[in-house]
């Protein structure tokens, strides 16, 4: 994360409070974003106290090629053939089938949700009590034998009579990465045992091992669309909490030199996403990832927001683009989403990040503008970052 050093003062404008100074700090961002946000997360994290782990051993599909103890999700898009009843599946894009299993990506958002609040509550109070119950879920994951998670996908995203599992279902996994972002916290203030805290990053190392080797992993981390982007953004918060540098350089490189290139158009859009039956949807997803990519990765001497490649693909291109349609979505010049379509925008950690990034006021004042979250559980699958006060420091 990129961060300078002056004063930061809050003005009034037309009775919008706005975040302004030459330079701004992460103290001031953190303040920021807590001034919105700390209610949301103590009041959620109050109700979590009381829930209990739920992981993927809750619940199995007859369906799954897996054991109880192996990740299990069907293709979103794939449907009954109304001319083969009992034969294999036909893909309908953009159109959730309602019927496909999909109680482990829900146990998982749960988890990252819960997890990611229950740190964040902490940070913001340092109640260890809040740090303790996030360490429950996240032992119930990784640690507890009677109920982890093993660390792959060999059976995500499956499709009935057609594949048992699939390279694009290494999606599902993104919110694994405010979860990682969270054991680090809890690591960094020394509230995991040590045997634990191996055991996760063993975890998070397999599961490295896994998605940068197997056959699914190299099919996802090549695909050219927001699939490319997330198996990136992964790898690189994975990489973060496991101290692996060589990845860390690794997702570096292929920001500036896959990314950008094969995704970014001149204009600063995303033509795979412009392409598909939810472009808005898919293009403010891409872009959020994208923007965590770089969250994540830049440095004083290597800062992702500010490169551009040769033909002049940038990510600030990228924000200058999509900023007005998250502003007012009725100018929207592509069709609109066949699904979902109301539950953008959201408070997207692109906003936040880039207006971080670049002193950019107008971005930072559209973050503290709109809804949290999306409300449908659509939306939350692809809004992976829920607590941006757990990415910027104090």
């Amino acid at each position: 994360m990129i961060s300078c050093h002056s004063r930061i003062f809050v003005v009034v404008i037309t009775g919008i409070a706005i975040l302004q100074c030459s330079e701004k700090t992460s103290p001031g961002f953190y303040q920021y974003v807590l001034k919105h946000d700390k209610q949301r997360i103590l009041e959620a994290a109050d109700k979590y106290l009381i829930e209990e782990p739920i992981t993927i051993t809750s619940s199995i599909s007859p369906r799954s090629a897996g054991g109880r103890h192996d990740f299990y999700s069907e293709g979103d898009y794939w449907w009954p053939d109304p001319d083969d009843p009992d034969g294999p599946y036909i893909r309908r894009d953009g159109m959730s089938n309602p019927n496909n299993f999909t109680d482990h990506r829900k146990a998982m958002i749960r988890f990252s949700m819960r997890c990611a609040t229950l740190a964040a509550a902490y940070k913001i109070t340092t109640d260890e009590k809040y740090a303790n119950h996030a360490i429950r879920h996240i032992k119930a994951w990784f640690v507890d034998e009677n109920t982890l998670m093993n660390p792959h996908l060999l059976y995500a995203q499956a499709i009935k009579g057609r594949v048992t599992g699939r390279g694009v279902g290494i999606i599902d996994t993104i919110h694994l990465v405010e979860v990682a972002k969270s054991i680090g916290l809890l690591a960094e203030a020394n509230l995991l045992i040590a045997g634990d805290f191996e055991k996760i990053r063993d975890w998070f190392r397999s599961y490295m091992d896994w998605m940068t080797t197997h056959e699914y992993g190299i099919d996802e981390r090549d695909r050219k669309n927001n699939h490319g982007t997330c198996w990136v953004m992964q790898l690189a918060a994975f990489a973060d909490l496991t101290g692996d540098i060589e990845k860390l350089k690794y997702c570096r490189e292929r920001f500036k030199t896959i990314l950008l290139p094969n995704q970014v158009a001149r204009d600063g859009s995303f033509p795979l996403e412009l392409a598909r039956t939810k472009p808005y949807g898919y293009s403010l997803f891409n872009l959020d990832a994208m923007a965590t990519v770089c969250h994540i990765l830049s440095s004083s001497g290597d800062n992702l927001w500010e490169y551009q490649t040769k033909d002049s693909s940038s990510m600030k291109k990228v924000m200058q683009f999509m900023y007005p349609f998250i502003k007012e979505k009725s100018i929207w010049p592509y069709p609109a989403d066949v699904m979902y379509f109301d539950d953008w925008p959201a408070r997207h950690p692109a906003l936040l990040f880039a207006g971080m990034a670049y002193s950019g006021d107008a971005y930072l004042d559209l973050w503290g503008k709109l809804p949290a979250e999306p409300n449908s559980m659509e939306g939350l699958r692809n809004f992976p970052i829920r607590q941006p006060i757990l990415w910027i420091n104090k």
